[in-house]
């Protein structure tokens, strides 16, 4: 895999590709620079957290992965708004528009959940309902293994849970080889083929424009990719193993899962994910896509967070 991504990467810096060419902006498509307008700011003790905070009523947080932000969540934020919630949506450190300093243990499960401990706590929040997606999913069984009385419901979206379902593109050691695939994301040309290639994997069809692509590309180019460092080097290759965590959560808990994507599979887990998790039959829904459901299926997804919940 290490060998197939650096002759992509090499032949891209060589022979160089065009710039993202769908062009079908919609109207009144809210802007990267609209949304980072809207963030807030939070000084934790490891840099600067960005988040959203909007909405009045119970709280949700939305909760990204690897290698996206808040950004993901634009398309949900407003339908959960108006159905009577406050949404949270924070960008981790290391991601979106939050600082990205330098550091590997920064970075890792424990550090990432204390800091949105921190935050919910610096907002006057003290439980809430949580959505994640991707390695959001370490992230919050951390936070609640550290504060297991927080979350009072819990809706999954492909999320990392058990390693019979994961199948991360890259696997990377630590060191300069890893170094240097990330320093290429700085690269406007190669940033452009690695997104290309994450949304053709992720997604069935690839409808994605220059505005949305550019909340996605844009924290690349700054050069935030040491929280990526450290997913790509630690975590896929040292599962984190929260299976006695599951035995004993006992937090209510919905599925909305791409049924088709290929890096986190559904099939090979479920039966561990339903039994360990203690779903509901009807709390488990499938979506046609693959990957990324909040970009094409905002508006179902929001929908079936808001019928679980109520």
């Amino acid at each position: 895999m290490k060998k197939l991504y650096f002759l992509l990467l090499m032949s891209v810096l060589v022979f160089g590709c065009k710039p993202y060419q769908n062009t079908n902006i919609r109207k009144g498509q809210l802007t990267y620079t609209e949304f980072r307008a809207s963030q807030r700011s939070f000084p934790s003790k490891d840099g600067i957290i960005k988040y959203i905070d909007k909405g009045k009523g119970p709280v949700i947080v939305l909760l990204h992965g690897v290698p996206t932000s808040g950004w993901l969540y634009r398309k949900m934020i407003d339908p959960l708004v108006a159905g009577g919630y406050r949404v949270i949506v924070p960008d981790m450190l290391g991601y979106g528009s939050s600082d990205s300093p330098e550091g590997y243990k920064i970075y890792s499960e424990k550090a990432h959940a204390e800091r949105l401990i921190a935050l919910m706590d610096a907002l006057g929040i003290e439980y809430w309902s949580h959505v994640m997606h991707d390695v959001g999913g370490v992230w919050t069984w951390e936070l609640i293994n550290q504060a297991p009385k927080r979350i009072e419901e819990l809706v999954i979206l492909n999320t990392i849970i058990y390693e019979e379902g994961f199948y991360p593109p890259i696997r990377f050691s630590p060191g300069a080889a890893a170094k240097a695939a990330m320093w290429s994301y700085r690269n406007g040309v190669t940033t452009n083929t690695l997104l290309k290639s994450l949304f053709k994997e992720g997604l069935k069809e690839n409808t994605l424009n220059e505005l949305d692509v550019e909340g996605y590309k844009t924290p690349l180019l700054e050069g935030k990719t040491n929280g990526m460092y450290y997913f790509f080097t630690r975590t896929c290759n040292y599962f984190p193993d929260y299976s006695l965590l599951f035995e004993n959560l006992e937090v209510p808990t919905a599925v909305i899962w791409g049924i088709h994507d290929t890096m986190l599979q559904w099939t090979p887990q479920q039966a561990k994910v339903i039994n360990a998790l203690k779903i509901d039959e009807e709390d488990i829904h499938f979506i046609d896509e693959k990957h990324f459901i909040q970009e094409t299926k905002a508006e179902e997804v929001s929908y079936k967070i808001l019928d679980f919940l109520k």
